[in-house]
C-alpha cells in the first residue's frame, strides 16, 4: 500500500467525482480525498442533520457540492459532462437491509436506475480515466458450505437490498460488454463489495455498531437481532483505500482483467458472531442488551469474503484486526466529546491506518 507521499503524488489536483458523497462511507472518502489535495465534487441527496458530513464541515474542501437524486439523469448527466471528472466513484445508494424491506421500490430505484444513470452519464465523456462501482458482499447467492465468497461465485440475493446490488452489478457487466469493452474505458471500470463496514461517525439506524454507541450515549437499552449470525467485520478505511488503490491501477491502464468484480474483505480473523462484537464493546463501556425474537426480516445467517484477488493484483490487504477497528470507532466516538473538530479525527485515523506497518 502506498506511503502518504505517494498517495499525495497521485491524488494531488485529480479531479474526483463521487455520488453519494453525503453518506458515512462517502463522507470518510472526502475527508480523505481532500487530505491528499484531490479537487473533489460530490454529487448527492441532502446530508440528514445528524451526519458525519455536517458534523465534519467537509463541504468547505469540496470543490463542488451538488445535492440531487441519482435518480434524475438528466441533472446527473449535466453535471458530469460539465465537470468532466477523471475518476468517478459510485456510492450512491440505499444501503440499509431492513430499510429494503419498509421501502422497496426507492431501494430497487436508487440502487439499480441510479447505477443504471450513472454509466449511461459517462458513456461520451472523454475525460473519464477510471470507473468505481461500489456495490456489496450481499450480491453472492447462499450456500449452504459455509465457504469464502469469491468474485466469480453466482450471485443472488433474496431480500430487496441484496437483489437491488445484483442488479446494479449485472447492469454493470452490460455496459461494459455493449460499449465499453472496445473504448477508451476498456478495464477501467469496476464493482466492488466490501463487508460490514464500522467506524466512526456511521448514525444510521439498524446496524450493530452505531446502535451500540446509541445505546452507550444515551443510556438506553439496546436489542440485538441475530446473536449467532457471522459478519466479515472491517473498518471503514480498509475497503476505501481499496477502492483507491483499485481506482488508481485502471487509471494508470495497470488493470488487465476481464473480471471486473473485486472483493475487499477482512481477514479471516475478522469473520465473528454478533454476539463476538457486543461482548468485545461492552468490555470497554458498560450498556445493557437483550436478544430481540423478532424474525420479521429474513436476514443472511453467514457472510464471508475471499479477498485474495485483491491481494494478488492490486497488494492490497486489510489492516486492521476486528479488536483495532472496534477500538478506532470507540475511540472517534469518545474523542468527538473532547474536541471540536470533526475532521481532524477522521484525518488522525486516516494517517494512524497509512502509517500501521
Amino acid at each position: 500500500m502506498d506511503n502518504i507521499k505517494q498517495l499525495k503524488k497521485f491524488w494531488s489536483k485529480k479531479k474526483v467525482f463521487i455520488t453519494g458523497h453525503t453518506g458515512f462511507k462517502g463522507s470518510w472518502l472526502c475527508i480523505i480525498l481532500s487530505y491528499l489535495n484531490a479537487n473533489v465534487h460530490g454529487y448527492a441527496l441532502k446530508p440528514k442533520k445528524n451526519s458525519l458530513f455536517r458534523k465534519s464541515e467537509i463541504k468547505k474542501s469540496l470543490s463542488s457540492n451538488t445535492f440531487g437524486d441519482i435518480n434524475d439523469i438528466f441533472k446527473l448527466k449535466k453535471k458530469v459532462k460539465l465537470l468532466k471528472p477523471e475518476i468517478i466513484i459510485h456510492m450512491a445508494a440505499q444501503p440499509l437491509v431492513i430499510e429494503s424491506y419498509k421501502n422497496p421500490l426507492e431501494t430497487f430505484n436508487t440502487n439499480i436506475i441510479g447505477t443504471l444513470n450513472l454509466l449511461e452519464s459517462v458513456r461520451n465523456v472523454k475525460s473519464v480515466k477510471s470507473v468505481i462501482i461500489v456495490t456489496t458482499d450481499k450480491v453472492y447467492k447462499i450456500n449452504k458450505k459455509n465457504k469464502s465468497y469469491k468474485e466469480l461465485d453466482q450471485l443472488g440475493g433474496f431480500d430487496p437490498y441484496s437483489a437491488s446490488k445484483v442488479g446494479a452489478e449485472i447492469i454493470t457487466d452490460s455496459y461494459i460488454q455493449s460499449f465499453f469493452k472496445n473504448s477508451i474505458l476498456k478495464n477501467k471500470i469496476s464493482t466492488v463489495r466490501a463487508g460490514n463496514v464500522i467506524g466512526g461517525g456511521d448514525f444510521s439506524k439498524n446496524r450493530l455498531v452505531p446502535d451500540i454507541i446509541f445505546a452507550i450515549n444515551n443510556r438506553k437499552k439496546l436489542k440485538i437481532r441475530n446473536p449467532q449470525y457471522i459478519r466479515p467485520w472491517q473498518h471503514v478505511l480498509d475497503p476505501l483505500l481499496g477502492y483507491l488503490m483499485l481506482a488508481k491501477k485502471q487509471y494508470l491502464n495497470k488493470i488487465n482483467d476481464n473480471q471486473h468484480a473485486w472483493n475487499f474483505g477482512p481477514s479471516n480473523k475478522n469473520f465473528k458472531k454478533v454476539i463476538d462484537v457486543v461482548k468485545y464493546i461492552k468490555k470497554l463501556h458498560n450498556f445493557n442488551y437483550v436478544i430481540s425474537t423478532n424474525k420479521r426480516f429474513k436476514e443472511t445467517k453467514y457472510l464471508k469474503l475471499d479477498s485474495s484477488k485483491a491481494k494478488k493484483k492490486l497488494n492490497w490487504t486489510s489492516k486492521l484486526s476486528l479488536d483495532e477497528s472496534l477500538k478506532f470507532t470507540i475511540d472517534w466516538n469518545r474523542n468527538t466529546k473532547k474536541e471540536l473538530s470533526i475532521k481532524s479525527i477522521c484525518e488522525r485515523q486516516f494517517l494512524m491506518y497509512i502509517n500501521k506497518k
